[in-house]
């Protein structure tokens, strides 16, 4: 008889343990799920899809600090294109300075009434000049806030009579601001300063 009762305090003991192995073995694969769970909605919450033309395309969501060289970089190099890309038509010029004053403080401004007053533009229309500017590189020092930039570019004055080349080497600093459709980026530039603007060449037409 004591031994039937050992028996059966052994089974017990048998299936408590297994019970609680059992409960232990739900609980984790539980929380590994929801664990899983959590991951995959952190990952969808940074995918989005765009409707471009009449194709989707996946974007991927990410920290401004992750991008912050290319965006810097690349509204710099807006401004230039903007500013100083010219054709011998006021609206398009007018167009084009618009866009690019809503990137930059006052400074840019002074510079365009500069041109302005010293008839740069007018000449510009008057002989059906054309400007282009091709960026070279951009250097961005992302250390201390406002940043720091430097930019060096070539720019290609097209006359009925000859073609120049210049050598352009601008700077200045870029402040984050609120982003907008006039300012994608969200950064403004400040002190704008042109540092080197000669000529490297003349060729005859």
């Amino acid at each position: 008889m004591f031994k039937r009762f050992k028996n059966i305090d052994s089974a017990f003991k048998y299936v408590r343990s297994f019970s609680l192995l059992i409960v232990a073995g739900s609980f984790s694969v539980c929380c590994y799920a929801i664990y899983k769970t959590y991951q995959v909605m952190q990952a969808s919450k940074q995918r989005m899809y765009i409707l471009a033309n009449g194709k989707i395309l996946e974007a991927v969501a990410g920290e401004r600090g992750d991008n912050i060289q290319v965006e810097a970089r690349d509204h710099v190099k807006t401004f230039h294109e903007l500013f100083f890309t010219l054709d011998p038509d006021e609206t398009v010029i007018e167009s084009n300075i618009t866009k690019a004053l809503y990137l930059a403080d006052a400074s840019a401004k002074r510079m365009y009434d500069d041109f302005k007053e010293n008839g740069y533009y007018a000449n510009v229309i008057a002989g059906n000049i054309s400007q282009t500017i091709l960026i070279d590189s951009i250097e961005v020092d992302t250390k201390n806030n406002p940043f720091y930039w430097r930019c060096y570019a070539t720019e290609k004055i097209t006359r009925s009579t000859s073609i120049v080349t210049r050598d352009l080497i601008t700077e200045g600093y870029l402040r984050s601001v609120s982003r907008s459709d006039n300012d994608p980026h969200g950064f403004l530039i400040e002190k704008l300063n042109t540092v080197e603007n000669k000529d490297l060449k003349v060729e005859n037409r």
